[in-house]
């Protein structure tokens, strides 16, 4: 009875113990030697190692937003074009809007400044 979820079981098992081995060997076989490259500001631009209540530019989450929105755009249209000859009209037409509305939504921050640096 269950076995159609055997397979599905063998990858869950192969893929855990697969990942904890790479984890272990990167922890075991990396030079955790930090120098000041690893220490230095990267994309933020403050110091990582300092008060975490530091106040930084907006930006940081308009563009953090706009990544999350895209994203699920992207896990939404997936199904989408798999299943686009399946669908009715309606299907088609609800994707659509789905679409202009977040266009619109891109446009608006587009408008607002929130890409410009």
């Amino acid at each position: 009875m269950h076995i159609e979820y055997f397979h599905i079981f063998i990858f869950l098992v192969f893929s855990t113990i697969l990942s904890l081995i790479i984890f272990g060997a990167s922890y075991i076989f990396a030079i955790q030697k930090s120098d000041l490259e690893k220490i230095s500001a990267y994309e933020c631009g403050f110091t990582p190692f300092d008060n975490a209540r530091n106040k930084f530019d907006i930006r940081f989450y308009l563009v953090a937003i706009l990544f999350i929105i895209f994203d699920l755009e992207v896990s939404f249209l997936f199904p989408w074009t798999i299943t686009l000859s399946k669908l009715t009209l309606f299907g088609f037409w609800m994707m659509i809007i789905f679409l202009i509305i977040l266009t619109i939504g891109f446009i608006y921050e587009w408008k607002k400044g929130a890409l410009e640096w």
